[in-house]
């Protein structure tokens, strides 16, 4: 009996040994991350462009209303998560935020919404 008693304690605890290892260290809070290296570069709308640099610096401008890169409004970045967080540096002193959950991020597409449900979609042009 002591025998039986010894096995099963020894299972129990290379039971709890295997659980402990195969267990995760991040949570998985069903939240998606993206590689914000696939960020960099120029992505284009229409006639809207945003240029993200490194260093989480950028800027943006539309075309339609005459504006040129060099003449674009400057902003910050963060990408945390699937959290798309601009920070808008206004000319004459300033920030205005704006946050996106970005839904596609990819060498070539960039997806993102409001809070207010307004979908965002551009392409890379480099």
């Amino acid at each position: 009996m002591k025998s039986i008693l010894k096995k099963l304690a020894l299972l129990l605890v290379v039971g709890l040994a295997m659980g402990a290892l195969m267990t995760s260290c991040s949570p998985d809070d069903g939240e998606e991350y993206f590689d914000e290296s696939f960020l960099y570069g120029k992505w284009q709308s229409g006639t809207e462009f945003y240029r993200y640099d490194l260093g989480g610096e950028g800027v943006t401008w539309d075309t339609a209303d005459d504006v040129t890169e060099s003449e674009g409004q400057r902003f910050t970045w963060t990408l945390t998560g699937s959290e798309l967080k601009h920070i808008h540096i206004m000319v004459m002193g300033g920030n205005v935020p704006k946050v996106y959950t970005v839904t596609t991020l990819t060498a070539s597409t960039l997806s993102y919404h409001d809070s207010f449900g307004k979908i965002f979609t551009f392409s890379k042009v480099r």
